[in-house]
């Protein structure tokens, strides 16, 4: 049973967690659908739905609701007794967000505690490292650990060249190259799948996320398609899913990955080079466009930073909703807003107090 349960992700701390709901049974959500969800135990797999009273006091907000790679407590561990019912969601350590479709700003979680990313491009025209440092900053800001898979090599012809401009701009970040349709391919990505870990694969369609799988997988589970003429490629995934992989481990696999915008992004950590640079600046409020003394400016007259690089920054940073702060001014932004439901960081602490007293 605990083999089981590991290979499905479930670590000492979440089964202790889990000890806390007597009555109810530990399972991870492995599928997601309109209204429903499959759910995954050391014994069954269960259709299940989340209960009345979790419904009323989730207060019918999205980001309250499982998702894909959650672990949830469910009131039994039989398939044939009718649909399971979700009573709780256990704590999150990384979750992928997205505005929902059809909403003007409510948040939807698209994939939960993933271990690592795989920020996948394809060494050929769909190669772009804007593209990247979005993907780079939405990886952060998640909790997971991004690692970057080049796959089409056997397609590029200037290799080292990709590869310098990444160090660039992903510096401490691992980068596997792999062409992804030979059958050993796949192979360089294994070290990062152990038991117990949870990957989910990042990047446009058509880049060789699916290829991978199948090969991880051992069999042809999920649909390729090549990239066509135009580069721009035709979305295979139709559903969200979570499958635990013969060799140990678990991949999720969900057509929202391709969507992620920039409602959660972490900037500090994808252009700590620009941050180190404006620390320099003569003006704290520096826009890093005519001011005297700019640091930033002295670096892209000297070669060491791009005017691309910086346009990139300006415009996450814009569609964030960061724009004229500072990478402190947007954690202070981010703290704010997340104890803002209790009346400020204060009264957050005095409620974890009161918590402690009462367990």
């Amino acid at each position: 049973m605990r083999e089981k349960m590991r290979n499905l992700g479930f670590t000492e701390g979440i089964l202790k967690e889990a000890e806390k709901y007597e009555g109810l049974h530990p399972a991870r959500i492995t599928a997601q659908y309109k209204d429903m969800y499959k759910a995954a135990t050391a014994d069954a797999e269960l259709l299940a739905e989340v209960s009345g009273r979790f419904r009323y006091e989730s207060s019918d907000e999205m980001l309250n609701f499982p998702a894909v790679g959650d672990f949830v407590m469910i009131d039994r561990n039989e398939a044939d007794r009718g649909n399971a019912i979700i009573h709780a969601i256990l704590p999150r350590k990384s979750i992928f967000i997205r505005k929902a479709a059809g909403t003007g700003h409510e948040i939807q979680v698209v994939a939960a505690n993933i271990d690592t990313v795989f920020l996948c491009m394809s060494l050929n025209k769909d190669f772009n490292l804007r593209r990247l440092e979005r993907y780079l900053s939405i990886a952060w800001d998640s909790g997971a650990v991004p690692v970057i898979i080049l796959t089409k090599a056997d397609l590029c012809p200037d290799l080292e060249a990709k590869l310098q401009e990444i160090a660039e701009s992903a510096a401490g970040v691992d980068v596997v190259v792999t062409s992804g349709m030979t059958d050993d391919g796949y192979k360089a990505v294994l070290k990062y799948i152990t038991p117990g870990r949870t990957v989910a694969f990042m990047g446009s369609s058509g880049v060789g996320k699916s290829t991978l799988i199948n090969r991880l997988m051992g069999g042809e589970v999920m649909e390729t398609r090549e990239i066509r003429r135009d580069d721009k490629g035709r979305h295979a995934t139709t559903r969200r899913e979570l499958m635990v992989l013969p060799t140990g481990g678990a991949v999720i696999d969900t057509p929202g990955m391709r969507e992620l915008g920039v409602e959660s992004v972490n900037l500090a950590k994808t252009f700590a080079d620009i941050d180190e640079l404006a620390e320099k600046c003569r003006f704290r409020d520096c826009s890093h466009e005519t001011e005297p003394g700019c640091a930033v400016r002295k670096a892209i007259e000297e070669g060491e930073l791009t005017e691309e690089r910086l346009a990139s920054y300006r415009k996450l940073k814009k569609e964030a909703k960061y724009e004229g702060l500072s990478s402190r001014q947007i954690d202070n932004e981010k703290t704010t807003e997340m104890f803002a439901e209790f009346g400020g960081r204060k009264n957050a602490r005095d409620y974890v107090k009161g918590k402690k007293k009462g367990s």
